[in-house]
């Protein structure tokens, strides 16, 4: 197996088909291969499967559902985001990225800033005018974080590997 390992935070069932719908009307068909995610780490490498599958057994296990908000709608030039405010579910993937020291692209050896993005690559004027829609109405709120997931990245459809509830 060569394909990178992306590992992901998974939403609440209600958070998810939010985002989902959002998702379908804004992100570009031809590029929408995926659902809604947060991305914790981009690429991991599949050799290390089995200490991937353990580590992340063992995290929900020890851990209750880190308590997470949307912050606020980002505008990233061609692409928009919800931010996502939750020093628990940073504090999470900090452990893991120590757990995976030396096998860290560069991407992925940085604290990430948590988003779920809703459109990406398009024209700067079209992701501006989504940005300025969605910011009209925002209101920060919670967002419930039920788990975590690993997936293979093929270059389209994600093929997923397993997802792990955290306890509680």
């Amino acid at each position: 197996m060569t394909a990178p390992i992306i590992i992901t935070a998974d939403m609440g069932k209600t958070d998810q088909a939010w985002a989902n719908g959002l998702r379908r009307a804004h992100f570009p068909v031809a590029r929408n291969f995926v659902d809604a995610h947060i991305t914790l780490f981009h690429h991991l490498p599949p050799s290390h499967l089995p200490e991937i599958k353990s580590r992340m057994v063992a995290l929900v296990a020890d851990y209750p559902a880190p308590v997470a908000h949307l912050a606020d709608v980002m505008l990233m030039g061609s692409a928009v985001a919800f931010r996502i405010d939750s020093p628990e579910l940073l504090s999470l993937r900090e452990e893991l990225a120590d757990a995976f020291r030396g096998l860290l692209i560069p991407q992925d050896e940085a604290s990430p800033k948590l988003h779920i993005t809703v459109q990406n690559k398009v024209e700067p004027p079209v992701a501006k005018a989504l940005h300025a829609h969605l910011s009209s109405t925002f209101r920060p709120r919670p967002l419930v974080i039920s788990g975590l997931s690993a997936h293979y990245y093929r270059g389209g459809p994600w093929e997923q590997i397993g997802r792990w509830a955290f306890r509680g």
